[in-house]
């Protein structure tokens, strides 16, 4: 059973009815075709005004939506050959983040992201998508790998977070994203990041320090939750839709801060929509942003990056006393 959005019930609605009318029409003498019309041109109109005016807590459900492509959709789409890599060679494998050379378009890339699953025993699995230390340290490892043989280096993003467990700080979590923010900060390749689906805190930074940052137009990106956010403002999760629109989390919010670099269009209703299409879009941005940056010398490419990061962000510089 397909999973249904709140603000989508109504386009739902009107499509299931227009459905009835024409399994209707087949099977009798009825010509019912100018009423199928006349719903038809309302249900375009109904998916225009719907779509067009997403509200941030709207685009929230749909980055969250159960069936919305993940890392491995898009490794199958966008790549060929792709090889995956596991362990980081301390402590184990972590399935959350899933790490691997491939080509795109016949260049040899590193391909690294989150991995949520697509049912309850995958997710178990995979932690819901969120890391622990032991798949930051295995995302470095190919990072460092990508250096070595002067591959750019690709980040697909989508978690709610690091994973949150005892054992998971036990075993070193916030050293293991510190170091992942440091280490990509003078990573002497190419680095671009895709938002594909939720972007949240420590959890998504650690793989989000890029010379390219893009967003699909329903993700999100944000240093806690909506719901996390309204418990500690107002003391009630309950408000999260308030906290969403405060929050300024969505790729059109974050891209008018100059905290992304493009938003990527996205199929209309989300990406689950129509993968391969998505998959289309996302591959002219990923082709743009390696040719860009594919004519940078290695101290042209750290230069733009320390430029970029400085800009984020509002500070004021003090005279020394």
């Amino acid at each position: 059973m397909k999973q249904v959005l709140e603000f989508e019930k109504p386009v739902v609605e009107l499509r299931e009815k227009i459905a009835e009318l024409k399994s209707f029409t087949k099977g009798s003498e009825i010509d019912l075709t100018d009423e199928i019309t006349t719903l038809e041109k309302r249900l375009e109109n109904l998916e225009n005004d719907i779509y067009e005016n997403l509200k941030p807590w709207d685009r929230v459900q749909i980055a969250r939506h159960s069936e919305r492509p993940t890392t491995l959709d898009y490794i199958e789409s966008l790549f060929t050959d792709f090889l995956e890599f596991h362990g980081d060679r301390l402590f184990g494998d972590d399935e959350a983040i899933v790490a691997g050379i491939a080509k795109f378009n016949e260049m040899p890339v590193t391909v690294i992201g989150h991995q949520r699953g697509k049912e309850t025993k995958e997710n178990i699995r995979r932690s819901f998508g969120m890391p622990h230390p032991e798949g930051y340290r295995k995302a470095l490892r190919h990072m460092k790998q990508a250096e070595k043989f002067r591959r750019p280096v690709i980040c697909f993003i989508d978690t709610k977070g690091a994973y949150p467990g005892k054992a998971a700080e036990e075993r070193g979590q916030s050293e293991a994203i510190a170091r992942n923010l440091m280490e990509m900060a003078g990573l002497q390749v190419p680095i671009i990041c895709v938002v594909i689906g939720e972007g949240g805190s420590g959890g998504a930074l650690a793989l989000g320090v890029g010379d390219k940052i893009h967003m699909l137009e329903n993700s999100t990106y944000s240093v806690i939750s909506p719901e996390g956010a309204a418990a500690l403002l107002w003391k009630d999760s309950g408000q999260a839709q308030r906290a969403a629109e405060t929050m300024k989390i969505t790729s059109y919010d974050l891209k008018e801060l100059d905290v992304i670099d493009e938003i990527i269009q996205e199929v209309r209703g989300g990406a689950h929509r129509d993968i391969k299409q998505q998959a289309e879009y996302i591959g002219k941005v990923l082709a743009d942003s390696l040719n860009e940056l594919g004519a940078l010398t290695k101290e042209e490419l750290l230069e733009k990056r320390w430029e970029k990061y400085k800009q984020i962000g509002d500070y004021t510089e003090m005279e020394p006393q």
